[in-house]
């Protein structure tokens, strides 16, 4: 049996009673589904991510009330991310649409330089069933039916999903809404698949009929995951959005003319969600003296102000709880404000801001704190400032906040944060994650296991692909879009004898 539980009381809500996991049955569904996908094509399989979306759409009061009661998230929250998570399918159908993600590439037989070159044409394929790990703090758009698996299922990859165990009847009921969507569009196969068992997950990154591995979570889980997978016989990819602590810095400036009101977005950044983003801002760097007062100020006031949030599972509200004590004992740190507590039932998780000399950045104060916490450290010049940024190893996001008298610094800033983060926020805060072609969700280690893929927008998909060159196989052997004359839907953009030609 598989509990859920309420987080606001800390009872269980429901068990499940799931059927023993065979992987290797799930494998050869997952094989089977493979090969169906292929026939199904791109449009096929953009008529499936589109049918998944309005089938989301048709259960959503029976998902987000299951979502809410498993994670305390809320349904005006969980509303907002199920419409994101159908609008993400419906990217991934625009993305089949256009067709460009194959990289089609073709150089003709023909002299050269180097002498005659043969027929060469070259385009992406799916790698074959790949295994999902649903994060606790996105029960829909980092879970069952999220960017991992809308990816993986517009490449041509069928999906193995192991469950979070702090959602686990969203996760049903989330895989149950795909196949009916899938089943809408005519496939019959079980495209998306489900494992709840924690014992599963290992055999699951080890399997062989697994060939990749999308996981969001913590960086211990991960870590081990990952080796795993490059333990096997053949090495598979892992592709982990582990943790990391995202900086914001804020210069003298900007903080002199209107530190108060980056100080409210700042707090109203780091507390969204209690604090359970993975793009969370955790150290903001801001000017000592006057010019940074205001800034802190409104922090300060905004932090004692709010109240304690409900946190995801009792082991995400233990693990703050370890964090917050690790922090609180190291030398160096002082509070400088504290939200209200929770009821003495349930996960509960109280706002903290705190203030670190930066000789004391060390040990705790340089790791993730998963949940509503802030590190203040202030610095008298440029270059203490980017001294403490260089304390902080990589992260998914760097902030900046910067007016026209910070220019010399912001492009000190720049360049630094194109070198450490995936993603650099000029004037803004980093927990919103647009759903669009250009939007990249990675960074290098420990931020992810791979900094050259994102898990977010439409180039996701490429990390479930591997490039395939065809060389002097006849014209009707070839894959359509390989063709001299495509028809139709083959038509896609590529590159012919080093030009590019748009369809």
């Amino acid at each position: 049996m598989i509990a859920s539980i309420d987080p606001r009381t800390g009872t269980t809500a429901e068990e499940l009673d799931v059927p023993a996991e065979d992987l290797d049955r799930l494998g050869e569904r997952a094989r089977a589904a493979h090969r169906e996908l292929a026939g199904a094509g791109r449009g096929g399989r953009a008529a499936m991510l589109r049918a998944m979306a309005a089938a989301l759409e048709e259960r959503r009061a029976e998902l987000v009330a299951a979502a809410d009661r498993e994670t305390g998230l809320g349904p005006q929250r969980l509303n907002t991310e199920l419409t994101r998570t159908a609008f993400q399918l419906g990217l991934f159908a625009d993305v089949l649409d256009d067709g460009a993600y194959l990289e089609v590439t073709i150089d003709h037989a023909g002299p050269t330089p180097m002498g005659p070159r043969p027929d060469l044409r070259r385009m992406l394929d799916p790698l074959g069933p790949v295994a999902v790990f649903g994060a606790s703090n996105f029960p829909f758009a980092f879970s069952v039916p999220g960017g991992d698996t809308a990816s993986a299922l517009a490449a041509g990859c069928p999906v193995v999903a192991k469950a979070h165990p702090a959602h686990p009847v969203t996760s049903l009921l989330s895989r149950d809404a795909l196949l009916a969507g899938a089943r809408a569009a005519g496939l019959a196969t079980d495209v998306v698949s489900l494992v709840h068992s924690n014992e599963a997950a290992a055999r699951l990154v080890q399997h062989p009929d697994i060939t990749a591995v999308g996981f969001t979570g913590s960086l211990r889980v991960g870590r081990m995951l990952a080796d795993l997978a490059a333990a096997r016989p053949a090495p598979i990819p892992f592709y982990g959005e582990l943790g990391a602590v995202n900086t914001l810095v804020v210069g003298r400036a900007a903080a002199r003319a209107r530190g108060a009101r980056i100080g409210e977005g700042l707090a109203g950044s780091f507390m969204l969600g209690v604090g359970q983003f993975c793009t969370k801002p955790g150290v903001a760097v801001v000017p000592s003296g006057a010019d940074g007062a205001d800034l802190v100020r409104a922090l300060a006031d905004r932090v004692a102000a709010a109240g304690a949030g409900t946190m995801l599972s009792e082991r995400t509200a233990a693990g703050y709880t370890e964090g917050v004590a690790h922090l609180l004992a190291a030398p160096g740190v002082e509070v400088l404000a504290r939200g209200g507590e929770g009821p003495a039932e349930g996960f509960w998780g109280t706002p903290l801001l705190l203030r670190a000399r930066p000789d004391a950045l060390a040990g705790p104060l340089l790791e993730e704190c998963f949940g509503p916490e802030l590190i203040v450290v202030e610095y008298d010049t440029d270059d203490d400032a980017l001294a403490v940024l260089r304390r902080f190893g990589p992260a998914l996001t760097a902030s900046i906040h910067a007016d026209d008298g910070d220019r010399p610094l912001a492009a000190r800033l720049l360049d630094h944060a194109r070198r450490t983060a995936g993603r650099v926020v000029w004037n803004g805060y980093p927990t919103g994650v647009a759903v669009a072609w250009a939007m990249h969700h990675g960074g290098p280690y420990p931020a992810t296991t791979n900094p050259l893929h994102t898990s977010v927008g439409a180039s996701a998909i490429r990390r479930w692909l591997r490039p395939v060159c065809f060389q002097d196989v006849p014209a009707e052997l070839l894959p359509g879009e390989l063709r001299d004359d495509p028809a139709g839907p083959d038509r896609v953009p590529r590159r012919v004898d080093g030009a590019p030609v748009a369809r």
